[in-house]
């Protein structure tokens, strides 16, 4: 089973943020990562909706022989990965904004989080905040619109730099430190983002810690790949093939991207 692949979901291309750190970190696994984009944005939907989707993608993986999976969508795991655990007898990673480590170390005590409406309105989120918020003033801001953006590849549209500044300026003016990206398709806002905070503000997201926790999982139930096959890559996009496969640019001959009416 070691030799199996990880399988990834997102609501869409944002979870690629999370594919690219796992696949850093663990360059022996193979993946199947599989793209929601004809429903996104969850973060917009209700929470059964949320639960529905998360299943139905989950059954799409594991048909295909996946030995874990990761929940690259904020939204996806803070309403439903409870509910997968219990439904589904595989380990799941999930992934929450970072708040610990912004609360950790702001100076000036106040700490922003952009992230969808339905990652900041989920209890998860808020019994993670209600940990690490003694003393600190979390901004929280729902980010309307830009996932729409980023799937329609507007990441560098003037549509999508005036939403980012209505967004940003508020938390600037609450004097934050430390800006959490409380959604995987956020972290290729970055270069953006960037250039409308001061330098002192320290953009955060989890791509990192998901990858590791992702490493660990896999140790602890032995599952890390050390076969010396080459390995594969395959893409799954409902809506846009070729959007999924920019966000990617892999030339590799083990990389397959393709459509699939899931």
């Amino acid at each position: 089973m070691s030799e199996q692949a990880i399988g990834i979901f997102d609501s869409g291309v944002g979870g690629t943020s999370i594919w690219k750190e796992i696949n850093k970190l663990l360059p022996n696994e193979s993946t199947i990562y599989l793209a929601d984009s004809k429903n996104a944005p969850y973060g917009e939907k209700t929470q059964q909706e949320v639960i529905d989707l998360s299943v139905k993608n989950t059954d799409f993986l594991l048909d295909r022989g996946c030995k874990i999976i990761v929940v690259a969508c904020n939204t996806a795991t803070t309403i439903s990965i409870d509910f997968l655990r219990k439904k589904y007898d595989i380990p799941f990673i999930g992934i929450e904004p970072a708040i610990k480590p912004a609360a950790l170390q702001t100076k000036t005590k106040a700490v922003g989080v952009l992230a969808t409406r339905g990652t900041l309105s989920s209890s998860l989120f808020h019994h993670t905040t209600n940990l690490y918020n003694d003393g600190i003033h979390v901004v929280e801001q729902v980010g309307e619109g830009l996932v729409n953006l980023i799937e329609e590849g507007k990441i560098h549209s003037d549509e999508m730099r005036s939403l980012l500044k209505r967004y940003l300026d508020p938390m600037l003016e609450e004097n934050i430190d430390h800006l959490v990206l409380g959604c995987t398709h956020y972290p290729y806002l970055i270069p953006a983002i960037k250039e409308m905070v001061p330098a002192s503000v320290k953009i955060i997201d989890s791509g990192e810690a998901v990858a590791r926790q992702t490493r660990a999982i896999l140790e602890k139930f032995k599952l890390l790949n050390v076969s010396k096959q080459k390995t594969s890559h395959y893409f799954y996009s409902n809506l846009d093939k070729d959007l999924l496969e920019s966000f990617i640019q892999d030339d590799s001959d083990r990389f397959y991207a393709e459509y699939k009416d899931f």
